[in-house]
């Protein structure tokens, strides 16, 4: 079973894929692709994280990039069904029970929504700025997701001792409403495979073509079973760059469009190589024109995907 969520447009706004519309969008823009989201049965809606960024990055990474926790809870209290992905948490630039506190409270607000998606960084002067581990950002994710399953835990006072945090008879409240809250693992080098395979919920691959993803998945699965971990996991995929019909002007040469069979045709190949979740994108001009992409897709598209 293939399901569909989406990254939200306006909360970041890279020039690798932020349409030329967001840059004057705002909150009510946001808010009502979510609310469209939540209406069209996208499984989730996911909100990107970077805490600042250097000048000499952003000309192309812009320096718009809503924080993930004030996003989704924002957006919780307007949507009813649709799950709240951070894709991806930079959880290294914080201490874990901060990161468990923000994440804790919004999975209690939004009434057990929450998807955890965590990934290492790449951005060496924001970790500096913080006081974080850039050069040993790897093992400290490593060691965070384990205090992260601990602290987001059902305990009212977790416990974790490790080489880089240790807590114990600290109580935190509110709990996560979810009794396990899904930790999803973000990145495709070897390490951030390696990870997700022995120690996520799920897998966000970040840029893998359609070619490279099914010797991903493969050793994704080699790793969890040589480790014996029998639990299923959530293998994700980024697609191409939809559009719903003809769009009638130019749309980009690496876009799939056309009739909405043909779509749905092309994106199965997705599921038939293990994939359980694809993220979808619209190329849009407008806010409207993107959720009646968004509308169209969950029409035309969505039911033929399985």
């Amino acid at each position: 079973m293939v399901v569909y969520g989406m990254q939200l447009p306006v909360q970041s706004q890279s020039t690798l894929y932020a349409e030329s519309w967001e840059a004057a969008a705002g909150p009510a823009d946001l808010l009502a692709v979510a609310r469209a989201a939540d209406a069209l049965g996208f499984d989730y809606v996911a909100s990107c994280d970077h805490v600042a960024i250097p000048r000499r990055l952003a000309a192309a990474m812009s320096t718009v990039w809503y924080d993930p926790v004030a996003t989704l809870a924002y957006l919780a209290a307007a949507t009813e069904r649709v799950r709240l992905l951070s894709h991806v948490a930079v959880v290294g630039l914080r201490h874990p029970l901060v990161t468990a506190k923000a994440y804790a409270t919004l999975d209690h607000l939004s009434g057990g929504r929450l998807v955890l998606g965590v990934g290492a960084g790449h951005v060496r002067e924001e970790f500096e700025a913080v006081g974080a581990d850039f050069a040993g950002r790897g093992g400290v994710l490593d060691e965070t997701i384990d205090a992260l399953r601990a602290a987001l835990g059902p305990a009212e006072y977790p416990a974790h001792d490790g080489p880089h945090f240790a807590f114990r008879d600290l109580g935190q409240r509110p709990r996560p409403a979810q009794d396990r809250v899904p930790v999803w693992v973000g990145g495709s080098s070897p390490a951030a495979v390696r990870r997700a395979a022995l120690k996520g919920d799920g897998w966000l691959p970040q840029g893998d073509p359609r070619g490279r993803l099914p010797e991903q998945i493969a050793k994704l699965r080699r790793l969890r079973e040589e480790a014996g971990i029998e639990a299923p996991i959530t293998v994700g995929a980024i697609t191409e760059a939809l559009y719903v019909g003809e769009p009638g002007w130019d749309a980009g040469r690496r876009t799939l469009s056309g009739k909405p069979q043909a779509l749905a045709e092309s994106l199965r190949a997705y599921g038939e190589m293990g994939v359980h979740q694809i993220q979808v994108r619209f190329r849009s001009r407008s806010r409207t024109e993107l959720t009646d992409q968004m509308a169209a897709f969950a029409a035309e598209v969505a039911p033929h995907l399985n």
